[in-house]
């Protein structure tokens, strides 16, 4: 049986933020920029925890899956970065996307370490429960993969081309596996297949799995090929199930992935809290991305049993851009899994948000075309994120929009949503 989306209406755009609000934290910001920018930095992260923004909510609970990119949420605990802002994070491993989801809607998690496309999917209501939701940050670019299993080669699929000719073939009904409905490991995966004319809705079964779950379910056979974050896809390699087709930086280089998520309402409630958890997740970005060193002290961390629990060696050579794809091929990429890159990383795109939107609607998981820009304006928190990167010295982009050509040498620039969505060959 076919996959068939879940296809609800797109709901209207949802309210702004109050005038009086808007004013009110501007004004502090204002008030207090030159004491501020006068202060060391340890001093004004001090003196901004304890003020009149002092953070509401001094313990927060930030949901994560165990994958490479929860690493700034663990640094930013484990470093002790949060404490530097007056809040303690406290990373909660979760089983699943749609468990992540459910937790953020109902209020057990504060925040969480999610998919894009996840966060957008909840604002329109496509496929589970419809809450307002807020983006606070970009975690981080780049670092996931398609991985075809072993059985696949023996076939002469290992790459976009040569699957293609195969799935044409139409021997049988091909299976692959994503992680979220709505998320970006789904949207990589269609787009990934749709480039090389496979229409992932209608010429290939597509599954839900979990992303610690991916590399069991390959072993018994439960799919032909998935799209998850690392690392898993290395750790396929490790345990002979699989290979590396692609990575998601093939598909789009610097490519928007996981944000630190809350709901709208923890962000209007707890203003003060959401800008202490961007300072304290961007400070451990910061320092992920610093050096090598940095870097492998962070894959060693997040190896444990109580984050993403496997061998430190799977994780760290694809995290500092050492890559092989399990059939012979190795490179030094350099567009490996990036959590900072000078800011460029963390800024919550207006467009980013707007093409995974474009994406929904591509495959039918919206029916009608939603009011993009302003949908992305009220998710977005892009002035909670200034005001957090401003203390922290990290620059800022002088557009909300960025520009990027991907893998079928289309290019996506945010102008014209609709004319994009429509505009693709393979779609439903």
């Amino acid at each position: 049986m076919k996959h068939e989306p879940t296809i609800l209406p797109a709901c209207p755009a949802p309210v702004e933020t109050s005038k009086r609000d808007f004013l009110r934290h501007g004004l502090q910001l204002a008030a207090g920029a030159a004491l501020m920018s006068a202060l060391p930095p340890g001093l004004r992260s001090a003196a901004w925890a304890a003020g009149s923004d002092k953070p509401e909510k001094e313990e927060v609970r930030i949901g994560f899956i165990p994958l490479t990119d929860c690493a700034s949420v663990v640094m930013a605990s484990v470093m002790g970065f949060d404490k530097k802002y007056g809040i303690k994070i406290v990373p909660t491993k979760e089983a699943s996307w749609a468990g992540v989801r459910d937790k953020l809607v109902n209020g057990e998690l504060d925040a969480a370490h999610v998919l894009y496309g996840l966060i957008y999917g909840v604002q329109l209501g496509i496929g589970g429960p419809k809450k307002d939701m807020s983006v606070l940050m970009t975690i981080n670019n780049n670092g996931q993969g398609i991985s075809l299993a072993n059985q696949m080669k023996d076939k002469g699929a290992i790459d976009g081309p040569s699957l293609a000719a195969l799935v044409a073939k139409k021997e049988k009904e091909y299976t692959f596996a994503q992680t979220f409905p709505t998320g970006t490991h789904a949207m990589w995966l269609y787009y990934w297949l749709a480039t090389y004319g496979i229409n992932p809705i209608k010429d290939v079964k597509t599954i839900v799995v979990p992303p610690p779950q991916m590399v069991a379910n390959a072993r018994v056979g439960s799919m032909d090929g998935f799209c998850v974050g690392e690392p898993w896809n290395q750790r396929a390699i490790i345990d002979k199930v699989g290979f590396t087709a692609a990575t998601s930086q093939d598909i789009w280089v610097d490519h928007p992935e996981k944000v630190l998520g809350t709901t709208a309402d923890f962000t209007n409630k707890y203003p003060n809290t959401a800008r202490a958890m961007i300072m304290a997740v961007l400070e451990a970005s910061m320092w992920i991305d610093a050096s090598a060193a940095n870097r492998s002290k962070t894959a060693e961390t997040i190896a444990a049993k109580s984050y993403v629990n496997t061998d430190v060696d799977v994780i760290r050579g694809r995290m500092i851009g050492q890559y092989e794809n399990g059939i012979g091929k190795g490179w030094s990429d350099k567009n490996y899994m990036k959590f900072h890159n000078d800011g460029a990383v963390n800024f919550p795109y207006l467009s980013d948000g707007m093409w995974f939107l474009t994406q929904h609607k591509r495959w039918g998981l919206l029916k009608d075309h939603p009011d993009y820009l302003a949908v992305a304006k009220k998710v977005n928190q892009i002035a909670l994120y200034k005001e957090a990167a401003s203390q922290l010295k990290v620059a800022v982009p002088k557009s909300e929009m960025r520009e990027s050509k991907l893998i079928d040498g289309v290019v996506w620039n945010g102008k014209d949503p609709k004319k994009y969505a429509d505009g693709f060959k393979v779609k439903v």
